[in-house]
């Protein structure tokens, strides 16, 4: 288990030594080398990913909303053993963005591991976690309407995402994040919607 305090670093360092290598990495593979963390990199990871260049191709927003709604149900359920179908776990990017996704989000990981040092401990205990399970997994079904208008997928991925990192860092001030941007994910989503 990595040090917390370079928590988000050293995950997205296992993901940039995943993908060294020409061609692609899959979905599978990204998994294995997460494997070892705890739930919150299949949480944060995906839903980073969507808020780089990356989540810019059309289907992708939707695609890592399926792959991170699967993870988010198995939260809720409170399995410890995360599965993704093989349909899914087989699916792929090329490695070179993967890479490039990583790196771009190492100054921020930095920042991240620093000012999150595990505070408010009462608000990780594993109710509040399934409970984020359930709310990350209702968040992910807004995910392919809001597809549709331009970045406005991002709202509901920066909370999953805030939930993510929170597991990660076993901080309770980032849970609260992650609730309070649930709501503004809410609202953006309906005036993206309706307007």
């Amino acid at each position: 288990m990595s040090s917390p305090s370079h928590a988000i670093e050293d995950i997205l360092d296992s993901l940039h030594h995943a993908a060294e290598r020409d061609g692609s990495i899959s979905v599978d593979e990204t998994v294995d080398a997460l494997d070892h963390r705890g739930y919150g990199p299949f949480l944060f990871v995906p839903a980073l990913v969507e808020i780089t260049p990356i989540g810019g191709i059309p289907g992708v927003p939707t695609l890592l909303a399926v792959i991170i709604a699967i993870f988010a149900a198995q939260i809720a359920w409170g399995r410890e053993d995360l599965w993704l179908p093989g349909v899914l776990s087989k699916r792929t990017v090329k490695a070179s963005r993967m890479r490039q996704a990583a790196d771009s989000l190492q100054p921020i990981a930095r920042r991240l591991d620093r000012w999150f040092p595990g505070r408010l401990p009462q608000l990780t205990r594993t109710s509040v976690i399934r409970t984020a399970g359930v709310i990350c997994l209702l968040l992910c079904f807004t995910v392919p309407p809001l597809e549709l208008i331009p970045f406005a997928s991002t709202a509901p991925m920066a909370a999953i995402a805030t939930f993510g990192l929170a597991f990660s860092l076993r901080d309770g001030l980032l849970m609260a994040i992650g609730y309070a941007l649930t709501a503004v994910a809410v609202g953006v989503g309906l005036t993206a919607l309706i307007g």
